[in-house]
């Protein structure tokens, strides 16, 4: 996705910068990142707690193969396709990605 598209994306979030990164793009808000641009797909951050909505309403885990050939889980989701067409929806699902980022963050 252009980075207009993914701006627009997040605009019931607030401002985000977006880098470059391992062949895709990072988006970041407030210095925290809350998705990924990977092959022309957004997959929002997700954790434990919201991990489970996302799968609820259809998203997907991002599992890439290691070098072993293990399935390795990622904690982001693609978004739910409702999202797509209502931006309320989708000012929900960004608001749940920030809230994992800032729940990690704490972690760290």
């Amino acid at each position: 996705m252009d980075n207009a598209g993914i701006e627009e994306m997040f605009e019931g979030l607030g401002p985000v910068s977006i880098r470059r990164m391992f062949g895709g793009k990072g988006v970041y808000h407030q210095g925290l990142i809350v998705a990924i641009d990977l092959r022309d797909e957004v997959l929002l951050k997700a954790d434990e707690l919201s991990g489970p909505e996302f799968e609820a309403a259809g998203a997907r885990q991002w599992v890439y193969q290691n070098k072993k050939g293990t399935p390795v889980p990622m904690p982001y989701w693609s978004v739910p396709d409702a999202a797509y067409d209502d931006p309320d929806e989708m000012r929900k699902w960004v608001r749940l990605a920030f809230e994992a980022a800032v729940r990690a963050n704490a972690k760290a």
